[in-house]
């Protein structure tokens, strides 16, 4: 995880006229339309936006998990929108901390295997993953429950370990597709204290999604979407 004390200033992703069109049949849709915008090492970004505003297909091409049909997008100084999926593939596994709104933990896993499993991808030993994992499991207070599957865990707790799973391989960027989405307000509290604290202690770097105004005012700097277009900012 960057030093919080590093890179003020140094911007980790840049997006620079980015635009993402789909075929609807004989209609094209733009997504989004020359979205240009930054991030700066140890920053925490909220991006939000009404249904449709391209605040998903934004995340995407963040997360290396789409191309843009054009512009350009650099992450970590490498400019990733015209990789081949096996390339993105394996700066998503690096570079990469996804966290999900329905969580997506694999249910006959325990907690402490849900964690294991990204490392695995990413050739760390044995013993490493172990130590790593457990570490993580204290981070966000479930030290008590590393042995316990999905099944087991309320939806903050699960929320919780999907938060260890994202740092495993400790990546560049955080990213939060609506992380509170499908907890109670007082669980999503709970989760975004872990978050600033990943923020302020750690220094990470964290991209967040969310339709809650209430929620993106814990983050550093709002960018609001409309039609694929950033139209308002907020600090």
């Amino acid at each position: 995880m960057a030093d919080k004390h590093r890179g003020k200033g140094n911007s980790i992703i840049r997006l620079k006229n980015v635009w993402k069109t789909y075929t609807m049949g004989e209609a094209e849709v733009h997504a989004l339309q020359g979205l240009d915008l930054e991030v700066e090492e140890g920053e925490f970004l909220s991006i939000m936006g009404p249904s449709g505003s391209g605040k998903s297909t934004a995340m995407n091409m963040i997360g290396c998990l789409d191309i843009p049909t054009k512009g350009e997008i650099y992450l970590d100084g490498v400019n990733i929108a015209t990789l081949h999926e096996s390339d993105l593939a394996q700066i998503r596994g690096r570079k990469i901390g996804f966290i999900f709104q329905k969580f997506n933990l694999i249910p006959t896993l325990s907690a402490k295997q849900n964690i294991m499993l990204p490392m695995i991808f990413q050739g760390i030993p044995e013993a490493e993953r172990h130590e790593r994992a457990e570490e993580l499991l204290k981070l966000v207070d479930l030290a008590d429950r590393m042995d316990h599957r999905p099944g087991e865990l309320s939806g903050g707790q699960q929320q919780r370990v999907a938060i260890a799973r994202a740092l495993a391989v400790s990546p560049t960027v955080i990213l939060a597709d609506e992380p509170t989405g499908n907890l109670d307000s007082k669980t999503g509290g709970t989760v975004m204290e872990f978050l600033r604290k990943l923020h302020k202690e750690k220094g990470a770097t964290i991209v967040m999604v969310t339709h809650d105004e209430h929620v993106a005012k814990n983050a550093d700097r709002i960018e609001y979407l409309r039609d694929g277009a950033i139209v308002k900012r907020y600090k």
